[in-house]
């Protein structure tokens, strides 16, 4: 067992996986730090210190050594101290149930528990996406909607009117989020009506969100040049915003199979430059958040496309997995857990194991909850890379005959 912290035990796994010896490590730490550095002789002892998880890198060393790794810090060493548990702070805020909010929805005047009471719903909602089945968060997700914009005809003032567009506009996102994971045509529609519902309310993150949403539907369906587009147009509404992180790396992932590893790594540095600013979030499960571990999804997709970086497609789909699986073995982020096996089973099949790959193949299906167009773009990768090496294997025909009858149920 190896009962090393979490970041020492990645600060050696990434430097194995780029081949690196530990003067080379500190080599490359020099290269990107902006001051002077100690001897190696110095810097050699730090990191064995650092390795055996002896002593944790300090202010200075923690953003080194993840831009070193083209990561954000929290990423490898987790949120400071003292971060606020914000999901039991939001509970305690609403100090009302479901009943009470909507009885107090039914009275003539809209007041500011009953928006602060909505603001948690939204919340909660926007929590549950990971791991709640589809066809129960996309009925409630309606029914709140249907609540929500049923206030803007009531007398209200005017940043309250603004308050309700953008809870209005939040909840559609995650609706149209919710029935492209379905298959559901009106998913567009929705994404549509988010946009304007941003547009109106002045919340340029749900105009951003919604622009990242068209990226997403066409990454899926092969038009990377529309991703681009689409990116662009969300990054010019919301620059700053943490939408903006997950905008570059959808643009990552469409220079990725388009086979330009320069933009590929522009847009993932953009990205991670952008996210090492922002403070850690404060709810880790709300799906219109980026959290450090989204970033290490975004670039275990696209070192999987790069097919000459196998070994950190592979450190990058373990750290996705350990950070999606709780103490107990329970799967905190099912979605990205899935397309983590099915980076593993593409490493594996290019190594020449068929049947380690079809098995993590065969696993990343199973799932309950799962987003059906991503998680069958990545199957299909996984399907091409299985035949280009034994088409005839019995394993790879079971999963092709698996992946087959997925599509048709979708």
């Amino acid at each position: 067992m190896d009962d090393r912290p979490d970041w020492a035990r990645r600060i050696r796994a990434e430097r194995e996986a780029r081949g690196w010896s530990q003067p080379k490590f500190v080599a490359a730490l020099r290269a990107h730090a902006k001051q002077e550095l100690p001897s190696d002789a110095s810097m050699l002892r730090t990191i064995r210190r650092w390795e055996a998880g002896e002593t944790r890198p300090d202010d200075f060393y923690r953003p080194l050594v993840a831009k070193t790794y083209g990561t954000v810090t929290a990423a490898i060493f987790g949120p400071e101290p003292g971060r606020r548990d914000s999901e039991a702070e939001l509970l305690s805020v609403a100090g009302m149930d479901t009943l009470e909010i909507v009885t107090r929805l039914r009275t003539s005047n809209v007041d500011d528990a009953t928006l602060d009471g909505l603001r948690v719903t939204v919340d909660r909602l926007c929590s549950e996406y990971p791991y709640l089945p589809p066809e129960n968060l996309l009925v409630e997700g309606r029914q709140w909607l249907r609540r929500i914009t049923g206030l803007l005809d009531r007398r209200t003032t005017l940043s309250q009117h603004r308050e309700i567009l953008a809870l209005s506009g939040m909840l559609a996102l995650l609706v149209g989020c919710v029935e492209y994971d379905a298959n559901d045509r009106n998913s567009e529609a929705t994404r549509r009506a988010a946009l304007t519902l941003g547009e109106e309310s002045g919340a340029s993150e749900i105009s951003g969100w919604a622009h990242e949403m068209r990226a997403w539907f066409s990454l899926t369906k092969g038009d990377y040049r529309g991703v681009i587009a689409a990116a662009e147009a969300g990054e010019a509404v919301a620059p700053n915003h943490s939408v903006a992180v997950q905008l570059a790396g959808q643009r990552a992932k469409a220079w990725a199979r388009l086979g330009d590893r320069r933009q590929t790594e522009i847009a993932l540095d953009q990205g991670r430059a952008l996210l090492e600013e922002l403070p850690y979030p404060d709810n880790l499960d709300h799906h219109f958040v980026v959290d450090p571990a989204k970033f290490d999804f975004y670039t275990m997709d696209c070192y999987r496309l790069l097919a000459t970086e196998d070994r950190l497609a592979k450190a990058y789909a373990s750290e996705v997995l350990r950070a999606g699986t709780e103490a107990n073995g329970a799967e905190r982020s099912p979605m990205r857990n899935a397309e983590a096996r099915v980076t593993l089973g593409v490493v594996a099949a290019r190594e020449g194991d068929i049947e380690q790959a079809v098995a993590m193949g065969s696993r990343a299906l199973e799932g309950d909850r799962k987003s059906l167009p991503s998680l069958l773009m990545v199957s299909q990768e996984l399907a091409d890379t299985l035949v280009g090496q034994s088409a005839d294997h019995p394993a790879v025909v079971e999963y092709l005959d698996l992946l087959r009858q997925l599509r048709i149920a979708a």
